[in-house]
């Protein structure tokens, strides 16, 4: 779109009640939510005039972190050397303090990514699996992706989807966004009556846990990303 540095994509909404305009930093495009009974034209018009708005978000982007061998990660909330080599075996293997992984270069960033999806899984499935027990639910599926919003989602049918970056945040935040989680398996709204579950089942300060993973999240979804 002329003036904005990124492609724009517009996403009208039957419940927004103003305009919103976001930076999808992963996908590098601008989003913009508005109230469907608005015209494209005045969201247009309005997301024309943030360009300043725009500019200053784009100026605190830093570069992407690669999966590259010698980079250092955040696995579990401590840092991680990624190693290669290439009589090593291929798949990779996670100590306390290093990532190694052999075969081929070009292949490293891939099984490293897939690596750490697979831990993802197995780490959340478990403590989701724990969590669900102790209120009393059940829960239809767990799977990992990469949603650039959100940390978690929980389907009425009770599907939960997770970023697999969470195995990369400290373990006391990936419990709590379980526990988010699985408290909308008994509310799917945010009442008080969700909010006491949540804090029962997290067991800690949930305010902290969710500025701290505000803080986090910049970093964590800049990792494995290209320059």
């Amino acid at each position: 779109m002329p003036g904005l540095a990124w492609p724009l994509d517009l996403r009208p909404h039957p419940r927004a009640k103003a305009m919103r305009l976001r930076l999808d930093e992963a996908r590098e495009r601008l989003i913009l939510s508005f109230p469907r009974r608005m015209s494209r034209r005045t969201a247009l018009d309005w997301a024309q005039g943030q360009r300043d708005w725009v500019d200053a978000q784009l100026a605190k982007i830093q570069p992407g972190e690669p999966f590259v061998p010698g980079a250092e990660i955040p696995v579990e909330g401590r840092l991680v050397l990624l190693h290669w080599r290439p009589s090593l075996p291929r798949t990779p293997r996670l100590s306390a303090e290093v990532l190694s992984c052999g075969g081929l270069e070009s292949a490293f960033a891939g099984r490293v990514e897939r690596f750490l999806r697979g831990e993802a899984r197995q780490r959340l499935s478990k403590e989701t699996a724990d969590a669900a027990r102790r209120a009393g639910v059940s829960v239809k599926s767990v799977a990992v992706g990469d949603a650039s919003s959100r940390w978690g989602s929980c389907s009425a049918a009770g599907a939960i989807r997770y970023n697999w970056r969470l195995l990369l945040a400290p373990p006391h935040l990936l419990r709590w966004v379980v526990a988010h989680e699985v408290a909308h398996r008994r509310h799917m709204d945010h009442g008080p009556a969700f909010r006491a579950l949540e804090a029962e089942l997290y067991d800690g300060n949930v305010v902290a846990a969710r500025a701290e993973l505000r803080a986090l999240g910049p970093r964590l979804k800049r990792v494995g990303r290209p320059l």
